[in-house]
């Protein structure tokens, strides 16, 4: 398993052959690492939010192939194959909109049939090697876009960031606070802003810890702030992830992107999404065409066992909104930063990786 080299948390581990995740429904309150040692066990933790963020979903659904491969790993190749095809679906339907899980999966079973025929203990320690490579990756590929990022960002800059895409949403460094980061460590000086991130308080709950964890100066803000800030001069930039990226450069990510890209885009305010070229989904014309989840009304009703919406009335929890390729200033990443995304420039990325 990889060192996480420039950040402080950890998000996932390898112990005693089972796949540990920081659970991150409990932080900054609480630091606990649940073991998981089954696909359905992982696909749980997806889908529940122990562990989030679309590069730490993929991780974690890799891992999710690979402590089942050794689960069944005593058994015939005939049952050892029809486990993991069970396996396969199982985490393909603990969350829709983060492409990486598809990716993942995809990218381990590839292995899987590249592997028949040989025996079955061997297979599930290759699945495994894959896992921590797909891990060891994510890490190197987050520091890449870092490097890009940072040299968006002008030293003494104001940055906006929504939801987490800190190194807790991903196998390390981060994507969004992976350009932050990054931006640091090069000797400049940064200040943040945090918005909360309704209704699951990423923001306030992960981002601002994650931020004063590295000691780099953060202020949290409620999502409805931001506008005003960008009104008042005090936000020069803005960077986010993202969880899925369309072929024309539809960007979808956290409930509430859309609305800072609108407002940065009326206050001439740079709107980078951080993204490594496994969130970015060919296959999907434009944004219209990715899956939104819908979440839980609990989210919306309260938090933390305290409920403040009256009983009995509607409530909707989409979980990601799309933000049209036109307002998004550029994409970073690890393959280089393309300004005005478009479906051409995207296209060229993939021919240069």
């Amino acid at each position: 398993m990889p060192d996480q080299s420039s950040t402080t948390v950890e998000t996932l581990r390898w112990r005693n052959n089972r796949i540990e995740m920081i659970d991150q429904r409990i932080l900054p309150g609480r630091i606990e690492y649940p073991g998981f040692d089954s696909a359905a066990g992982v696909a749980q933790a997806i889908r529940d939010m122990v562990i989030r963020g679309a590069p730490a979903i993929g991780c974690a659904a890799a891992y999710g192939v690979a402590v089942e491969a050794l689960r069944l790993s005593t058994l015939s190749q005939a049952d050892f194959a029809r486990g993991l095809d069970n396996a396969f679906a199982v985490l393909a339907q603990s969350r829709p909109t983060a492409v990486n899980l598809f990716w993942a999966l995809d990218r381990m079973r590839k292995l899987h049939a590249n592997l028949l025929g040989q025996p079955v203990a061997a297979v599930a320690q290759r699945l495994l090697e894959e896992a921590h490579n797909i891990t060891a990756q994510d890490i190197t590929i987050n520091q890449k876009m870092g490097g890009f990022g940072a040299a968006l960002l002008p030293d003494k800059s104001r940055v906006l960031t929504h939801c987490n895409a800190g190194a807790l949403a991903t196998a390390g460094h981060g994507t969004a606070l992976g350009v932050i980061r990054s931006a640091v460590l090069a000797g400049k000086s940064l200040k943040v802003f945090a918005d909360e991130t309704r209704p699951f308080l990423q923001g306030a709950r992960l981002t601002a810890w994650e931020l004063l964890q590295e000691k780099i100066p953060v202020t949290l803000i409620t999502d409805n702030m931001s506008g005003h800030l960008m009104s008042c001069g005090e936000i020069d930039v803005v960077v986010v992830g993202t969880d899925r990226v369309a072929a024309n450069g539809d960007v979808a990510n956290k409930i509430g992107t859309y609305m800072v890209a609108v407002l940065a885009r009326r206050h001439n305010i740079p709107f980078y999404v951080a993204c490594p070229l496994s969130t970015i989904d060919r296959s999907i014309t434009d944004g219209s065409q990715i899956p939104i989840e819908e979440r839980s009304d609990a989210e919306v009703r309260g938090y933390g066992g305290i409920e403040w919406a009256p009983i009995g009335v509607s409530i909707r929890n989409p979980a990601f909104d799309i933000t049209p390729a036109e307002l998004v200033t550029a994409l970073i990443t690890e393959n280089g930063v393309v300004t005005a995304p478009d479906r051409q420039k995207i296209a060229a990325l993939f021919a240069e990786s």
